[in-house]
């Protein structure tokens, strides 16, 4: 029997709670096991040991009261490390987006989102993928077209890793891009490891962020 996805949801707004809630009870390869409505809450609960209180992935507003969604986004990292993190808001500042993926969000929808882009953001960040909101994703391109290119990484790319950072860019998993390279997802997730060392990132969004910057992948 397959393990549920343990999720927390981390959201002020009752009503929006209750719909996302209520889509997730509808799919069995979810668990909701908490849900809080101020960042501090949520701090505390990961602070217990136990795994019950240990989510596998967080769904995270931003807009909180009291601490925000971006101050609270290290402390979960510090906290609870395995945990992957959804930034779930209705913010699209440019700022917002890069700030939360700086610091090791793994994706960022926008509460335009329907239940089914949720379901699918959560399945695949849950393996190994980077999952962004269509127009955020596109308002980034777009402003990353305009920027000129002024870092560069203090190791070089290999021809592999910079295969698979396009791959990655591309939204692929990992088994996915092994199944493609006809490499085992070991080796890939070695890879993965590197490009994160060199490009001085967390994830692959930031990964992706930053070697669109340093002119290493294609604005096409």
């Amino acid at each position: 029997m397959t393990v549920p996805i343990s999720i927390m949801l981390v959201e002020d707004h009752v009503g929006y709670r209750e719909v996302v809630d209520h889509a997730i009870s509808l799919e069995p390869a979810f668990e909701l096991i908490s849900q809080f409505g101020t960042a501090e809450i949520a701090l505390r609960s990961l602070q217990k040991p136990g795994p019950a209180s240990t989510p596998n992935l967080i769904l995270l507003d931003l807009n909180l009261p009291g601490m925000s969604g971006l101050e609270a986004i290290p402390w979960i990292k510090e906290y609870s490390p395995k945990s992957e993190i959804i930034v779930l808001t209705q913010s699209d500042k440019e700022s917002d987006v890069l700030n939360a993926i700086a610091q090791g969000a793994s994706g960022y929808l926008l509460k335009s989102a329907t239940v089914k882009q949720i379901k699918e953001a959560i399945h695949t960040v849950k393996g190994g993928g980077a999952s962004l909101d269509p127009s955020v994703a596109r308002f980034i391109l777009d402003r990353l077209k305009s920027r000129p290119v002024t870092e560069k990484p203090e190791k070089a790319l290999s021809h592999r890793e910079l295969e698979i950072l396009t791959l990655l860019a591309e939204g692929l998993v990992k088994k996915v891009i092994a199944e493609k390279l006809e490499i085992s997802v070991t080796t890939v997730a070695y890879h993965v490891k590197h490009i994160y060392e060199k490009l001085d990132v967390m994830n692959a969004p930031a990964a992706i962020n930053r070697a669109h910057r340093m002119g290493l992948l294609s604005n096409d």
